[in-house]
């Protein structure tokens, strides 16, 4: 029998019969996980679409991997955070949409082995969560970003894509010179590294669906890319935010799971595929995904179960976030609340209703 994913052993024999059948009750009743926003937006602590909203020029905004240490970051202690937490996997952003990688790459220089940590958090992060029996999800970027000249651009999709340089950033192609497939084939080989250099991967979790449901979603292949991931690995789940398709493994809404009340690009397709699993993803620090250094705010323990509660009454998993300190640790402020919020849930179990 192929070697089951450490994740996975409880599902042995769902998994010797179909492994993403296994995957997708483990997923059900997974429950509760924890997500990190971690890049290079981390050292300056104003948001992770800093260099969006603030319009800093790529390579100016590059060269922040100079301070880029990493020097905190450290797997098993985020491994053990994420069970004390009781929670059952963790995700995390390999590329986020600056396009600076946490993992080793052959088709871009701008990563994190480039840059003076000279690690491959991902690999790291890998390791420690087989040996913790936790899921690994990847996050990655899939429509936005905001260094590859050819990826998509504000001219084809709504304008918003990428920074609106002025003068117009240098690196970008424009006009003709423009050409969308060269960054499709970019980011088909950067996951196809993910799904073979790293073990058995939970889920690929892409980002960015705002683009392609601006315009012609077809242009960007995503029949294509969902099948070749399942080709690399047969257990792992695809998600596309509150989908794009409808062929996700699992849909993942921000905040809350989409009703009829919502409009369409809000609704994806949960509403027409209510029978596929939902995840609500949220933040603990409410405005923002990546560090916030003045942040006033972090969700309290009694918050995160009332998330808790939210997402159980819809029958969803709760993926929370934190986002890193610039070194890569993990806000103190926050893991107190979640080990809070865990010996609680040893104590009572998941809630499943919301209550006043």
């Amino acid at each position: 029998m192929t070697d089951i994913p450490a994740y996975l052993k409880d599902y042995a024999v769902d998994y010797a019969a179909d492994p993403r059948a296994a995957s997708l009750r483990w997923f059900r009743e997974a429950r509760y996980g924890l997500f990190m926003h971690y890049g290079l937006y981390s050292l300056l602590g104003r948001h992770e679409w800093v260099q969006f909203r603030e319009k800093i020029p790529v390579a100016e905004y590059a060269r922040l991997a100079d301070g880029f240490t990493a020097d905190g970051f450290d797997a098993d202690t985020i491994c053990r955070a994420a069970l004390d937490a009781g929670m059952s996997y963790v995700n995390l952003t390999t590329r986020h949409h600056d396009s600076f990688c946490l993992f080793e790459t052959d088709h871009t220089d701008f990563h994190s082995l480039g840059a003076p940590a000279q690690r491959d958090l991902i690999a790291e992060l890998a390791s420690a969560c087989n040996r913790h029996r936790l899921g690994l999800c990847l996050y990655y970027s899939h429509a936005r970003d905001w260094k590859h000249p050819h990826a998509p651009n504000n001219e084809d999709w709504d304008g918003n894509a990428r920074p609106s340089y002025d003068p117009p950033e240098p690196s970008y192609a424009y006009g003709d010179r423009h050409n969308l497939d060269i960054y499709l084939d970019f980011m088909k080989s950067q996951i196809t590294e993910l799904l073979t250099s790293y073990g058995p991967i939970a889920a690929i979790w892409l980002d960015g669906i705002a683009i392609p449901l601006s315009g012609d979603h077809e242009r960007f292949r995503c029949a294509e890319l969902y099948s070749h991931i399942r080709s690399l690995q047969p257990q792992v789940l695809v998600s596309y935010k509150q989908g794009l398709l409808g062929t996700e493994d699992f849909f993942a809404p921000e905040h809350h799971v989409p009703t009829a009340t919502d409009d369409g690009s809000r609704q994806g397709q949960v509403t027409q595929h209510r029978d596929k699993p939902v995840e609500i993803c949220t933040t603990m620090t409410p405005g923002s995904w990546g560090y916030l250094e003045d942040a006033q705010d972090h969700k309290d323990a009694d918050a995160v179960w009332s998330e808790l509660a939210t997402a159980g009454a819809a029958g969803a998993n709760l993926l929370l976030n934190t986002g890193p300190l610039p070194d890569g640790s993990l806000d103190p402020v926050d893991m107190e609340t979640l080990k809070r919020v865990g010996d609680r849930l040893r104590s009572e179990g998941f809630p499943t209703e919301v209550t006043p």
